[in-house]
């Protein structure tokens, strides 16, 4: 009995043996993956923690650098009296139309130069040297045309959009290599055809960079066209706040337009995502 017991005790023992690496390395990945989703957050946690050291030391004037506490409930008095939705509607409908209107003409521009070297060759160069301009640049002369009402947000958040849209699209028809575009010819396919299954399933990376490229020059035209014409908005918000020498504004209305700014990246990456995983898990797709 006594030699049973202790035949027993050695198996468990080398179980537990056996056990301790598969477990410590579980453990590993887990810290490890803890790890790696908390390092984003470490540095915004230091410069809170400095802005709140900094201001409750008095090592800077709270009307230069307003307490964090003082930012907060500036934030929560906008949320309560409605200002910060009404504000955040206004930029975010402008900068949805102006995205889209920008990034619906990027797509046709890219599409029609990437399909024709001729249309490429007339209107690459002229567009190249006309994108270097930028958005204050054409504020005069769009205001000219159009007045300073909404129209005047719209066609420079547009135009912000349009460069990098129009730029990716246009490579990401060129990286479609031209054997595959014979073999689709030598089957038959016609233009279409060859567009929709040929070209942009090989596009789909560098088409949504461009997207989510146009989207971050759209959402900074935005706030620097609310910061010269406009009544309303983050970036009236910010005018406002400067002009009343209120940082504390000034300060809540830019946490929010990087907050917004922010989120729609992530869904963009995560719409990319889902539309590369699904084309690559049909029969025949990306790979």
């Amino acid at each position: 009995m006594a030699m049973s017991q202790i035949s027993s005790l050695d198996t468990r023992n080398a179980v537990a043996a056996n056990l301790a690496p598969a477990l410590g390395r579980r453990r590993y990945v887990i810290l490890q993956g803890v790890g790696e989703r908390l390092l984003p957050w470490l540095l915004p946690i230091a410069l809170l923690a400095l802005w709140q050291t900094g201001a409750s030391q008095g090592w800077i004037s709270p009307q230069v650098l307003p307490p964090p506490e003082f930012v907060w409930q500036t934030l929560g008095d906008l949320f309560a009296n409605g200002d910060l939705w009404l504000n955040v509607e206004a930029s975010m409908r402008r900068v949805l139309l102006g995205f889209v209107a920008g990034s619906l003409l990027g797509l046709l521009l890219g599409c029609a130069m990437g399909l024709s070297r001729r249309i490429e060759a007339y209107l690459l160069p002229t567009f190249n040297a006309l994108v270097q301009i930028p958005v204050l640049g054409w504020l005069p002369f769009v205001l000219l045309l159009v007045g300073i009402g909404e129209p005047l947000k719209y066609i420079l958040i547009a135009k912000a959009a349009l460069v990098p849209v129009t730029l990716n699209t246009l490579q990401g028809f060129r990286q479609a290599p031209p054997a595959l575009r014979e073999v689709a010819q030598v089957y038959g396919y016609s233009r279409r055809q060859e567009v929709f299954e040929v070209i942009l399933p090989l596009a789909t990376t560098t088409l949504f960079t461009g997207l989510r490229l146009g989207f971050t020059k759209a959402w900074l035209s935005l706030v620097v066209v609310e910061l010269v014409a406009s009544s309303e908005g983050l970036g009236y918000l910010i005018v406002y706040g400067r002009q009343l020498f209120q940082l504390d504004l000034v300060m809540a209305a830019v946490i929010v337009v990087g907050a917004i700014g922010y989120v729609i990246d992530r869904l963009l990456d995560y719409a990319e995502a889902r539309v590369i995983r699904h084309r690559s898990d049909v029969p025949g797709g990306l790979q």
